[in-house]
């Protein structure tokens, strides 16, 4: 029998995160792995237990705490449904084990810290699919994790829209 993976997948809630869930459920995850559900909220946010754990990220946060109104209040999450859903699958489905951690400021900087912290043996991002100007403005947080992650990271895109090239 396979040895049980930890495969975290970086969530911001936009559409390209979800579907970056939805691809690791469907395509990475086997019974008995972890699938750890990692947010970065914004260095400036205030939330409760911030200041408890801002240097180190979040504890281990269960699927079923996920759920409660009271979690996501503490840590600025929003509570989603479909998200929940996704992760829901994944536990009844494939026996996965779905928990999430959150971290407070860069989500370059943080996403490869969690590799190394969480002990991660896949990384999967989504792409919003910036153009080169914004690219270069912003920085691409899927591009410097590639590069800068200690383990293999996958990079699901976004959907094209109707009326791009194929």
């Amino acid at each position: 029998m396979a040895k049980a993976r930890t495969v975290g997948v970086a969530v911001d809630f936009s559409p390209t995160s979800k579907l970056a869930l939805r691809w690791a459920v469907d395509n990475l995850i086997n019974k008995g792995d972890q699938i750890i559900l990692i947010t970065v909220q914004p260095p400036q946010a205030h939330h409760t237990r911030k200041e408890l754990f801002e240097d180190t990220g979040s504890p281990l946060v269960p699927l079923e705490e996920l759920r409660e109104l009271n979690f996501t209040k503490q840590y600025g999450i929003a509570r989603d449904p479909e998200v929940i859903g996704i992760l829901d699958t994944a536990s009844k489905t494939k026996g996965a084990k779905a928990v999430a951690k959150v971290y407070w400021g860069d989500p370059r900087e943080k996403l490869c810290n969690a590799v190394e912290d969480l002990h991660l043996d896949s990384l999967v991002v989504g792409s919003r699919g910036l153009g080169p100007i914004k690219r270069v403005l912003l920085g691409s947080v899927s591009k410097h994790v590639m590069t800068n992650a200690s383990c293999p990271v996958t990079v699901v895109k976004g959907k094209q829209s109707s009326n791009s090239r194929h």
